[in-house]
């Protein structure tokens, strides 16, 4: 099992056992799950987490947007987080999550047209 939690602190710098930001952090967390429903990724009424206890696991989508959705929420809580210190690395980063959301766009649709063709 792969903590959500314990992997997007990996990502943004902090260790496992350090507590100090996990409110943070799960608040960060819990609005780019609120992001993807909106955006039609994930289980139908959402997603959340409360803790180190809530894994990748428990999260259902299809195993494309699920890749996809791990670095998607790894840029958006580093963004809001901990920002780049220059504007072309906030740009750079910026454009990395629009892209993401095309393509989580693009798989949304892609499996709901495969639904509708028998």
């Amino acid at each position: 099992m792969a903590s959500i939690l314990t992997e997007v602190k990996k990502v943004c710098g902090l260790a496992d056992d350090y507590t100090a930001f996990d409110v943070d952090m799960i608040m960060h967390i819990n609005a780019v799950f609120t992001v993807l429903d909106q955006l039609g990724i994930g289980p139908e009424g959402g997603f959340f987490i409360s803790d180190v206890t809530d894994d990748w696991d428990d999260f259902e989508a299809p195993d494309n947007q699920k890749n996809l959705t791990k670095s998607y929420m790894y840029l958006k809580v580093r963004f809001v987080f901990d920002p780049p210190p220059t504007s072309f690395a906030i740009n750079a980063m910026k454009a990395q999550i629009e892209e993401f959301e095309w393509r989580l766009k693009d798989l949304r649709e892609v499996a709901l047209a495969e639904e509708v063709i028998p």
